[in-house]
């Protein structure tokens, strides 16, 4: 995940990549999800931390959370 780190966000919930160029613009919790994929957290782990905090269904989350994993893997910034 070098390109993820590479990732600076803003508090504007705005990822920037200086090398490629190019930004992001995320809500809270996909800035939420970011920094936990960035400190090396989970798919499962942030699911678990993301119901805990809002008590949103796992099911709906699992679905949330592989979806903004996959738009990530679409924008090549994981693999």
């Amino acid at each position: 995940m070098q390109t993820l780190n590479e990732l600076i966000l803003d508090e504007s919930n705005i990822a920037l990549h200086p090398m490629m160029g190019n930004s992001f613009q995320l809500n809270v919790v996909g800035s939420e999800i970011l920094k936990l994929l960035q400190s090396g957290e989970t798919k499962e782990g942030i699911i678990a931390l993301l119901h805990q905090k809002y008590g949103i269904a796992e099911d709906d989350l699992f679905i949330d959370v592989s979806d903004f994993i996959a738009k990530l893997k679409i924008y090549g910034l994981v693999q």
